[in-house]
């Protein structure tokens, strides 16, 4: 019981660590089967064959490519946006900035389908058509809050002090921005980058109601379940949560070799 109490904590973590690594092995095990029918939902027998021609369904990989577009286009938009309203807010005293910290915040407070629809009534009432555009603009307004969020914290934690000491040694504004804040705020940026990414790639709700004929690969997966869910589905799944573990994984190799080098 002693040793319970002591890792209890422990214990607790790598049981939820568990439970939500658990569905992500399910899709990986299903991305080997070969299903009897349409339906990819009971284990029939080891094969590689999915693996061996990823792209096999018709409009699986243009679907996923331009998920990764619009992802990566969205990505770029809001750490560009919400980095510099992050510094706003954190360097700055101007009106409404009590306002504006609040505001920031709706957009993750805020039901999707709300916000999916409000968008949808926007675009339509300024006559816009739906497609690529309107789905990139909808995604970088969603992203940009938790691209503040993440970059704010950063800025809040950096010590002014290492800047006044910059310009006191002769470094100009973009000097000092590039070789002391920018570097310092670096892994803030880096971790909103990743979050608007995963978002972005990841939405349905808000994608569905502004993407008119655009198919992305949330979607396209949603339209397979309807009438049978193939095998290259659990492929991509794989790929990309073996390559979300790999960009973390070596995040956390640089870090440490980092930390290892300073102390040295």
């Amino acid at each position: 019981m002693r040793w319970l109490r002591k890792n209890l904590v422990v214990i607790a973590g790598l049981l939820t660590l568990a439970y939500m690594i658990l569905p992500n092995l399910v899709v990986m095990a299903f991305s080997f089967n070969r299903p009897k029918g349409r339906f990819n939902y009971s284990w029939q027998e080891f094969s590689l064959d999915a693996w061996k021609d990823p792209c096999g369904v018709a409009d699986m990989c243009e679907s996923l490519s331009l998920s990764l577009q619009l992802a990566a286009w969205a990505t770029l938009g809001a750490v560009l946006l919400g980095t510099m309203i992050a510094f706003a807010l954190v360097r700055y005293r101007f009106r409404a900035r009590g306002a504006i910290n609040s505001l920031i915040f709706l957009p993750m407070a805020m039901p999707e389908v709300v916000m999916a629809a409000s968008l949808l009534t926007l675009f339509l009432n300024m006559g816009i058509e739906l497609g690529f555009w309107t789905v990139l603009i909808a995604h970088i307004m969603f992203c940009l809050s938790f691209v503040v969020t993440a970059v704010k914290a950063r800025v809040m934690s950096m010590d002014p002090r290492l800047e006044e000491a910059a310009r006191d040694l002769y470094a100009g504004p973009a000097q000092t921005f590039l070789r002391v804040t920018l570097p310092i705020a670096a892994p803030g940026i880096a971790a909103g980058a990743l979050l608007a990414f995963a978002l972005s790639f990841d939405d349905f709700i808000i994608t569905n109601f502004n993407a008119g004929s655009t198919v992305t690969f949330p979607m396209f997966v949603w339209g397979s379940a309807q009438r049978g869910t193939p095998v290259q589905i659990n492929v991509i799944g794989t790929a990309m949560f073996v390559i979300a573990v790999l960009v973390v994984v070596a995040g956390q190799v640089i870090t440490n070799r980092r930390k290892k080098t300073a102390t040295a």
